[in-house]
C-alpha cells in the first residue's frame, strides 16, 4: 500500500462500524501470520504447531526479554543483525535517518528494565503519519485553528539518543528540509533556554511531557499562546490538564502510544482514548494471559502492530495496566476507549525550593551505561538516593552521579548529596506500583 492508500484506509477507520474493523483486523492479522512465517526464523519456530486456520488466542504472547534475546531471528529482512544496528547508533548524526535506506531506528527501555530497540519500516512509518493526520485532533475547532497560524509544532522531548519523539520529529526535518514548522526542545536543557526557543518560536502546537510543562507553566516569562497542547509520555492528570488549559488558555489533551505499538489509543471530545483498533489489535489480559472483561482492571497488556513487518509485534507484552470500556461514546467514534494506569513518578522539591520534572531524571538516568533498572528517591531537599541494578554498580553509579550533578547545577540547584542505596529497586510494597522517581514521604500515599 502506497501513503496515499494507507491515508484512504485510515480516514474513517475511526468512525467504521466495530464489526468491519475487527473483519480488517483479522485479516491484516492472518496477513502478518503469514508474513512472519515465511520470514522470521523466530516466528516460524514459534508458530511450528499452529495450522493455518487459527484464532488470536491459539499464537503465543512475546515479551519484551523474549523478543530482545533472539532478535536477529525476529526481523524479516535477513540483512539486518543488532551488530549493524550497533554500529549505526553509535553515531548520533544517524538519528533520524534510515538505517540501510529502510528503516528507522528507535531504542527504550522501561520499568521492566531490558531494553529494546525497535525498527519501522516505510509501511509503519505511513500508518503513524495518517493515524496521526486523521486522529491527532480532539476537536475540529483545533485543528482549523492550527492550520491557520501555520502548523508550527514545538516538543520539548529528550532531544537526544534514538528516542522514538526525537528520532521521527528528526526524520520529518530532514525529509521535509524547508518547512520551518517544526522544532524539538531537550527537555534537560536550562529552563531559561526552552523558554527562549518557545517564546521566539511562537508554537500553534505546544507537546511535552505533562510535569515538565506543568513546570513550564509556573514561569511567567512564558509567553506563547498555542492553539492546542498535547501531551504523552506520562499520566495527564485532571489536575494538570487543568492547570495548563487556565495558563495556555486552549484545550489540553493527550494520547496513548509506546514506541513498539506506535498510536495506540487516541482522545476524543469526551476525554476518551480510543483504540486505533484498525491497525493495532488490543488485549487487556491478567498474569496467566487470560482476557480481562470491559470495565475491570488488567494486570498487562498484549499488542498486535498490525502495519510493522520488518519487526513483527504479534501479541507482545505490555506492562500497562488498564481498563477497556465498550460504553458508547458520544464523540462518535466506534472503538473500544481505555483508561491507562500511566507513570505517576513525583516532582522532586529540592534546596532552594527548585522543582525538578521526573521525566528529565528518567530520561537521563535511561542513558547510563550498564543500568538495567532503577529509582532515584528524594530522601531530604538536599539528599537523593540512587537505587541500581547493574553489572558494575560502582562504576555505573559514578557515571550517573555526574551526569545528575551537572543537570541540577544547570537548574540552579547546589549541595544536593547523591547517594548510592545498598538497596535495589523495587515497587511499592502496599500499591504494587513501581516508581522510578519518588519523594519517600509520598510513597504510601498512593491510592
Amino acid at each position: 500500500m502506497s501513503l496515499l492508500s494507507k491515508m484512504a484506509a485510515t480516514r474513517d477507520g475511526d468512525i467504521r462500524s466495530r464489526e468491519k474493523n475487527l473483519r480488517l483486523q483479522e485479516k491484516r492479522l492472518k496477513s502478518l501470520v503469514d508474513y512472519a512465517r515465511r520470514n522470521s526464523p523466530f516466528y516460524k519456530n514459534l508458530y511450528a504447531g499452529i495450522g493455518e486456520e487459527f484464532k488470536l488466542a491459539d499464537l503465543p504472547p512475546v515479551t519484551k526479554p523474549q523478543m530482545m534475546a533472539s532478535f536477529d531471528d525476529v526481523l524479516t529482512d535477513r540483512n539486518i543483525t543488532m551488530k549493524k544496528i550497533g554500529e549505526f547508533t553509535s553515531d548520533l548524526d544517524n538519528i533520524g535517518h534510515k538505517l540501510n535506506g529502510r528503516y528507522l531506528v528507535f531504542k527504550t527501555s522501561g520499568s521492566t528494565g531490558v531494553p529494546a530497540v525497535i525498527l519501522y519500516d516505510d509501511d509503519c512509518i505511513d500508518v503513524s503519519s495518517a493515524v496521526a493526520a486523521f486522529r491527532t485532533f480532539a476537536r475540529k475547532e483545533d485543528l482549523r485553528s492550527f492550520m491557520k497560524h501555520g502548523k508550527k509544532t514545538a516538543g520539548v522531548f529528550a532531544d537526544y539518543g534514538f528516542y522514538l519523539a526525537c528520532g521521527m520529529s528528526r526524520y520529518l526535518q530532514l525529509k521535509m528540509p524547508r518547512r520551518n514548522t517544526k522544532i524539538n526542545i531537550n527537555v534537560n536543557a536550562p529552563e531559561e533556554e526552552i523558554i527562549s526557543r518557545l517564546n521566539e518560536f511562537q508554537p500553534a502546537m505546544l507537546s511535552g511531557y505533562p510535569s515538565n510543562l506543568a513546570l513550564l507553566a509556573g514561569f511567567k516569562e512564558l509567553d506563547i499562546h498555542p492553539d492546542i497542547v498535547i501531551t504523552g509520555g506520562e499520566l495527564l492528570t485532571d489536575e494538570i490538564r487543568s492547570k495548563l488549559e487556565k495558563r495556555f488558555g486552549c484545550y489540553v489533551q493527550t494520547h496513548y502510544s509506546c514506541t513498539e505499538g506506535g498510536e495506540i489509543a487516541c482522545e476524543c471530545s469526551e476525554k476518551h482514548l480510543h483504540i486505533n483498533e484498525d491497525w493495532i489489535i488490543f488485549e487487556p489480559v491478567d498474569k496467566n494471559n487470560d482476557p480481562v472483561p470491559c470495565g475491570v482492571m488488567s494486570d498487562k497488556v498484549l499488542i498486535t502492530n498490525l502495519a510493522n513487518r520488518i519487526q513483527p509485534f504479534i501479541r507482545y507484552e505490555l506492562t500497562d495496566r488498564v481498563i477497556v470500556h465498550d460504553e458508547k461514546c458520544k464523540c462518535g467514534r466506534t472503538s473500544y476507549w481505555v483508561e491507562v494506569e500511566g507513570r505517576t513518578d513525583d516532582i522532586l522539591e529540592l534546596y532552594g525550593n527548585v522543582r525538578i520534572a521526573p521525566m528529565s531524571l528518567y530520561k537521563i538516568l535511561e542513558e547510563v551505561p550498564g543500568i538495567s533498572r532503577f529509582q532515584l528517591v528524594q530522601k531530604a531537599s538536599d539528599r537523593v538516593e540512587l537505587r541500581l541494578t547493574a553489572g558494575d554498580r560502582q562504576g555505573s553509579f559514578e557515571y550517573a552521579r555526574k551526569a545528575l550533578e551537572d543537570y541540577f547545577t544547570e537548574s540552579g540547584v547546589k549541595d544536593v548529596s547523591i547517594i548510592m542505596s545498598e538497596d535495589e529497586p523495587s515497587a511499592d510494597k502496599v500499591s504494587g506500583k513501581f516508581k522510578h522517581i519518588f519523594k519517600e514521604d509520598n510513597r504510601n500515599e498512593e491510592n
